[in-house]
């Protein structure tokens, strides 16, 4: 019996450590393996996770998703290879079509403008003053990482278009989408746009206190949405 994979890709400013304490442990349950490649630097973010996915589905067709802009550039890639993927789990998408004044757009850009005009320290410490201890370590550890590449990674994130509510109607594989009820950069409005679009897809909600507190749970979300939506 073949092997069953979902590659998963971060979000804005994200890595691959988060997106798969999010999503391992519930596709585990499945007997799904979590494949988590880590995120190019800089202005080849887009371009570079595509051609990653590319090169995994070579062997077969494989399960796509991700976080917030993951999410967006694994939709992107099933509608140009709707015959290499096998679902869609997403999480968190942040607008359809072009991004125009999206409040995940407005924010990587900001992101993106202190970064350059203060450095990558001493934004960070701007960014996390007064945010929730989870969150501010997620964003300690990633934009570190991403270091100098950061601010150009962000500005790719605020300015590509996702699939449109028309391009997602064409995909007919079982999608599953987590919305957060409590986050306004990702609102809920979106994730079941997407889902109204897509022929066979599912929401689940859950919040963004949940996610604070049991990084699965978003995770979670998304794999009983595409459940309820025909995968399995």
């Amino acid at each position: 019996m073949p092997r069953r994979r979902a590659v998963l890709l971060p979000g804005t400013g994200s890595d691959e450590v988060f997106v798969r304490a999010v999503f391992a442990g519930p596709l585990a349950a499945l007997g799904v393996e979590a494949v988590t490649p880590r995120p190019p630097g800089g202005e080849k973010l887009a371009v570079g996770f595509l051609t990653l996915l590319d090169e995994l589905a070579a062997d077969g067709p494989v399960l796509a998703g991700g976080i917030s802009f993951g999410a967006h550039l694994a939709a992107e890639w099933a509608v140009r290879n709707p015959d290499r993927c096998a679902g869609l789990l997403l999480a968190l998408p942040a607008w359809h079509g072009e991004p125009g004044d999206a409040p995940a757009s407005r924010a990587a850009k900001a992101s993106a403008d202190l970064v350059d005009r203060e450095g990558v320290e001493k934004a960070l410490a701007l960014s996390v003053a007064g945010v929730a201890p989870w969150l501010a370590g997620e964003l300690t550890r990633t934009w570190r990482r991403h270091g100098d590449g950061l601010a150009a990674s962000l500005r790719v994130a605020a300015g590509r278009p996702s699939p449109t509510l028309a391009e997602l109607r064409a995909l007919g594989v079982p999608a599953g989408i987590a919305a957060c009820t409590d986050d306004p950069v990702h609102p809920a409005a979106v994730a079941h746009e997407w889902a109204a679009a897509l022929p066979h897809a599912a929401v689940a909600e859950t919040t963004l206190a949940a996610l604070g507190a049991d990084r699965q749970s978003l995770g979670r979300a998304a794999v009983t949405a595409w459940q309820r939506a025909g995968g399995c």
